[in-house]
């Protein structure tokens, strides 16, 4: 068994967790103390792990860390690795994801608030702003959702550099095949409830929570929405609604397995004006079929009673497991496909960021 990392973006901090040879993690001191991390991402293309933390300085402003010795020690770009460029008139709020590209040695996508895609070309170091999304005809449009108006989720595809998703809340899901040259909204058949009858399927305007793709099945795309969980077969080209049979089918993240075709995971809360766990339990639904049937799982989680969120980019599957963090600072992690759940910590600040790789 490989060691693993596991790295968990909070409100006031960074920590990691090491595990040696499928061992229990072990959480290590606190990094970044009193700075808000909320997006993480550990880059394993290279023979050195790198590590990236998108950081809040507070009256500082936003930036991009990396580490190439698991945390030891952090670098910074010289100058803000993010900003706008001054025609923009734009000021950085938030960097929300990090993500490394699977098919182009070196390059990093980050997304930000106010929404805009930024692509790094020297393994996440420097960043610039990626001039076909952010003249999008849609883009002065957009509003807000309750978080802000963030470009949360990048999806590339895994072997086409030419191809990938973003999702802005509350915009909706975007995609491009010129590589960032040009993009059109793909929202075909999510529905958009709140909005008056005869109305209600908006060419963009939705409240996308979360993106996720199949590894196996790179045209195969699931999505959760304010008001659903949705599958696409043609990366977006169209959406069908897979969430009736889910205790509930609001909630925030949702998460492929990373070997195993048509195997996904959400944690559903109880409502949009509700947002606790289910009966005030933990329970992660998994399907194993693409969303046609799904099955709660929660042995060894706490039986409650729960109240707190698990936010977007706070459960994440990967070779090393499937981990979830709260919004009271407890993270779980399981190594079987969710059949069984221990626990990694508890007491940490607010998890707003979760992520794991194997070493």
């Amino acid at each position: 068994m490989s060691d693993a990392v596991l790295a968990i973006g909070t409100r006031k901090g960074l920590f990691l967790a090491r595990s040696a040879d499928g061992g229990p993690f072990e959480i290590q001191p606190i990094q970044f103390s009193t700075v808000a991390v909320p997006s993480v991402a550990i880059d394993t293309r290279g023979a050195t792990p790198r590590l990236l933390a998108g950081i809040e300085y507070g009256h500082f402003g936003p930036s991009v860390m990396y580490s190439d010795d698991l945390g030891a020690t952090w670098g910074e770009a010289p100058q803000p690795p993010i900003a706008f460029p001054d025609k923009t008139e734009t000021t950085l709020t938030r960097v929300w994801q990090l993500t490394p590209s699977p098919s182009e040695p070196g390059v990093v996508w980050a997304g930000v608030e106010p929404a805009a895609l930024f692509r790094s070309e020297d393994h996440g170091v420097t960043y610039r702003l990626v001039e076909g999304l952010w003249d999008h005809p849609h883009r002065p449009s957009w509003h807000p959702g309750g978080g802000g108006l963030c470009l949360h989720t990048i999806v590339p595809h895994p072997t086409d550099p030419e191809v990938m998703g973003i999702a802005v809340s509350a915009a909706g899901f975007y995609r491009t095949r010129d590589g960032g040259m040009s993009w059109e909204a793909a929202n075909q058949g999510i529905r958009a409830p709140f909005l008056p009858e005869g109305q209600q399927y908006p060419e963009f305007g939705h409240c996308v929570h979360k993106v996720c793709i199949d590894p196996a099945k790179p045209e195969r795309l699931y999505l959760q929405h304010h008001f659903g969980v949705y599958r696409s077969d043609d990366f977006g080209g169209s959406w069908h609604d897979i969430g009736s049979a889910l205790p509930s089918d609001f909630g925030f993240p949702i998460v492929v397995h990373p070997s195993r075709p048509d195997t996904i995971f959400v944690l559903p809360l109880t409502a949009d004006v509700d947002r606790t766990p289910v009966g005030h339990r933990y329970r992660v639904c998994r399907s194993q079929d693409a969303g046609a049937t799904w099955e709660e799982l929660g042995e060894g989680l706490p039986e409650g009673p729960v109240h707190a969120t698990v936010l977007r980019d706070a459960m994440t599957a990967s070779p090393a497991g499937l981990f979830f963090g709260t919004r009271d600072g407890e993270v779980h992690c399981s190594r079987d496909d969710g059949e069984s759940w221990s626990l990694v910590g508890r007491h940490l600040p607010d998890v707003l960021s979760v992520r794991a790789a194997v070493l």
